[in-house]
């Protein structure tokens, strides 16, 4: 029985097994698709499909640079443990590797890219190691940045991946300027800001926080009978502290006295004799915004001994 290509692509939407094994199946098994499902169940390749219903929430976040390209990756597994595994490591800086050189256009593409070594996609390499760590994993997103210096940061083994990306101009001795950029990725990591500058802020994310701020000044008591232009600056004043929480170049620097990463920047760049400037960064944390799966081991235990 002949089969169509539309065919190898119902095989892979059906097991999530990759394009060229379903192939295989469909050739093997004479274009039957029950044959086809049950020849990849048989090699064991359509257990992949299973496990990718399940909640990857762990994983790596890792940062890279590959030939002066810098990468952020963020790869999800279900456990914490399967990140010390040495084959899942090897594959997260395999996806940093391919997005370094092919320079896909959106994770899709990504996906659909040739693995780097390999004759098999990113999804079909992925959906490989599935198989050999018995885990769903999970490409979930990454940053690529081609122009000037990438200083990436990697924190507590891939709980944090951070790249800072920065402009360097008349400065010889990068040394001093890659160690800077490492100490403004801790600060990153740590911090956790949401914007580079303050001028990053858009107008209505700042308009809500005056709203906020307002009703939070005017419920206060000991604020009652304060004139509207004196509430006025007490709100200047409170955005300000609402930069310093959530703008890096408005942040004090960790490892300063009293100094904004702002000043701190622009006296290492005087002390150098040239111009640094933070033009972009990126901080992934494994696992941020997923809902992480909540076992009920007593209900668990309950149904084995039923």
């Amino acid at each position: 029985m002949a089969f169509t290509a539309q065919d190898v692509k119902e095989l892979r939407e059906m097991t999530g097994v990759g394009m060229m094994d379903c192939k295989k199946a469909l050739t093997e098994s004479g274009g039957d698709m029950d044959k086809a499902v049950e020849y990849l169940r048989e090699k064991g390749l359509a257990a992949a499909q299973k496990k990718a219903g399940r909640i990857a929430a762990e994983g790596m976040a890792y940062a890279a640079v590959v030939d002066n390209v810098g990468v952020v990756v963020e790869v999800n597994a279900e456990t914490d443990f399967v990140a010390k595994n040495e084959k899942f490591v090897e594959y997260v800086k395999g996806v940093a590797e391919t997005v370094a050189k092919t320079n896909p256009a959106d994770l899709d593409a990504l996906m659909a890219t040739n693995y780097l070594g390999t004759n098999k996609t990113v999804t079909e390499q992925q959906q490989e190691m599935v198989l050999v760590i018995g885990e769903n994993i999970n490409v979930r997103r990454f940053m690529r940045y081609t122009d000037g210096l990438n200083v990436p940061y990697i924190h507590a083994g891939g709980k944090i991946g951070v790249m800072v990306n920065m402009q360097v101009s008349g400065i010889d001795n990068t040394d001093v300027v890659v160690e800077l950029g490492k100490d403004i990725a801790m600060q990153i990591a740590a911090m956790n800001p949401t914007y580079l500058d303050k001028a990053d802020v858009d107008e209505s994310v700042l308009a809500k926080e005056k709203d906020i701020l307002m009703v939070q000044i005017k419920e206060d008591p000991k604020n009652a009978n304060k004139p509207d232009n004196i509430i006025e600056k007490m709100i200047v004043g409170r955005i300000g502290k609402f930069y310093e929480d959530t703008c890096l170049l408005q942040q004090s620097y960790v490892k300063g006295d009293k100094i904004s990463v702002e000043n701190h920047i622009a006296e290492v760049a005087k002390s150098l004799g040239g111009s640094i400037k933070v033009a972009a960064f990126t901080r992934f944390e494994k696992g941020e915004g997923i809902e992480k799966r909540q076992d009920d081991f007593a209900a668990e235990i309950a149904n084995m001994i039923k």
